[in-house]
């Protein structure tokens, strides 16, 4: 598998990652991974209901973007404390793509003498907590598995910026978000990895196997790609 890296290293809407996705995804024959972050920004799956789901009056308040990708699943919230990761293989039964990567980030944590393990068809555990959730879209002939790994992440802002469904929270048995998530920051030795750039760079190490880097030209039409996604203002 190959990390895609780009030209520069810079502040990037969340968006131009989705974008790059596809763009990877359309361009590049080979398994890729890349990973990332953004300022707080709220994602919403494809179907859901963007009043319903997201307090858009803290929202708009606060500068958090709000933001529909095309994948299916719940509402995310996403700040520079969030490793966001993207992974693109050929396409494949959702069950088995998404598996092969749940149980390969679940190793990754594991390796880092974490008791993690993958839970249900979304999430990875580490023990009763959720540390990462994961979304799957499919295009004619790729797959894109994106989710979240959370490290130190704001929780207040998190419980905040979003509204999960009451019967969701009581599917798990807790009474709000932050009982049932953890950042790993909570969890790991901070000898081993002290940082969330330590933790970004241990996940491009167990992954992949060399890069593909990406020019100027390409980041601008990754760039040009991003416009035609949903930011919902006020």
């Amino acid at each position: 598998m190959k990390h895609v890296v780009l030209p520069e290293v810079k502040d990037r809407s969340l968006v131009f990652y989705l974008a790059m996705e596809e763009f990877v995804a359309r361009e590049i024959e080979d398994e890729a991974f890349f990973v990332w972050r953004v300022n707080p920004t709220v994602i919403i799956g494809r179907n859901q209901d963007v009043e319903a789901e997201v307090n858009m009056d803290y929202c708009m308040s606060n500068g958090v973007e709000v933001v529909r990708r095309k994948s299916g699943g719940g509402c995310v919230y996403s700040d520079m404390g969030n490793i966001m990761i993207s992974y693109v293989s050929r396409r494949g039964d959702v069950s088995e793509v998404f598996g092969k990567y749940l149980d390969a980030l679940a190793g990754c944590l594991q390796a880092l003498g974490l008791d993690a393990r993958k839970s249900g068809r979304n999430d990875v555990m580490v023990g009763e907590r959720k540390v990462s959730g994961n979304a799957f879209h499919m295009l004619p002939d790729r797959s894109i598995v994106h989710g979240t790994l959370l490290y130190s992440t704001d929780f207040d802002a998190l419980e905040t910026a979003i509204r999960p469904p009451v019967e969701k929270l009581e599917r798990h048995g807790v009474s709000s978000v932050r009982q049932r998530v953890a950042n790993l920051s909570e969890c790991l030795d901070r000898s081993v990895i002290g940082s969330v750039e330590a933790l970004e760079e241990f996940l491009i190490k167990h992954f992949t196997d060399g890069e593909i880097r990406l020019d100027t030209q390409q980041a601008a039409e990754i760039e040009e790609m991003s416009k035609k996604y949903i930011k919902y203002t006020r």
